[in-house]
């Protein structure tokens, strides 16, 4: 990808392992200025002195609104400016509907959807007042195909679609591009809750990705000519049977 994100700051919540990790390194590896967002301090520290000068931790609890508030001073007071957020921090909850805890769904819900909204909306009133930006939301392919072994995990997707689509229409007259990034099943700690016999099945069958896999995709997202937004772009594993 060379130096197409020279000169640019990036903000990447959900940071300290997959799909966040991949992002935030290959948003480095362009020449971006990049905030590991987390809420692992210890994990973000030592991430960012192995990625060098131009990584910074932000340590935040995106399950507190207070933390959040506090996430864009803590970027703008590093770096200055804020070009692109990558909103992809998250939790997963599979199987049957009968058999699940609905206080767990409360974190979920939290982060997947009340947390996307919350950070989103921190760092628009700075993008619209510069006139400029990109914010990419992780979502998932359940936000647009019903997936029956996870129904209250795409619910909480199907919300993100209906988040990014309506306010991608209020921002772009501010040159302001929102688009979502929809994986298929990936190797994160997300899927730890999947059946064992079901992992398994997955990794042999060749239907899980690798996160630098969508890495790749939404850097390909970032670097479209000006002017030029990726509003959905899917990413499944070509022997995923959905």
């Amino acid at each position: 990808m060379g130096e197409a994100l020279k000169g640019k700051v990036a903000a990447v919540t959900g940071a300290a392992s997959g799909i966040g990790l991949a992002c935030a390194r290959a948003m480095l590896e362009a020449g971006a200025t990049v905030a590991f967002v987390d809420r692992a301090e210890n994990r973000l520290a030592a991430l960012c002195a192995e990625a060098g000068p131009r990584a910074f931790p932000v340590v935040v609890d995106l399950l507190d609104p207070a933390s959040v508030a506090g996430m864009l001073p803590a970027i703008l007071g590093r770096a200055g400016q804020l070009d692109i957020f990558h909103a992809n921090a998250g939790a997963y909850i599979g199987g049957e509907v009968v058999e699940q805890d609905p206080d767990a769904w409360d974190r979920m819900l939290g982060l997947n959807v009340n947390a996307v909204f919350r950070t989103v909306r921190e760092v628009l009133p700075h993008m619209v007042e510069r006139q400029a930006g990109d914010v990419v939301v992780t979502s998932s392919v359940a936000g647009v195909v019903p997936v029956v072994w996870e129904p209250v995990y795409t619910a909480s997707k199907f919300a993100v679609q209906a988040f990014v689509h309506t306010v991608r229409r209020q921002v772009a007259r501010h040159g302001v591009r929102v688009g979502a990034v929809l994986p298929g099943p990936v190797v994160t700690a997300l899927l730890d809750d999947w059946p064992k016999a079901k992992m398994e099945e997955a990794l042999a069958s060749g239907s899980l990705m690798q996160p630098e896999e969508v890495a790749a995709c939404v850097m390909f997202m970032l670097t479209r000519p000006k002017g030029v937004v990726v509003r959905d772009l899917v990413i499944l594993p070509q022997n995923l049977d959905l």
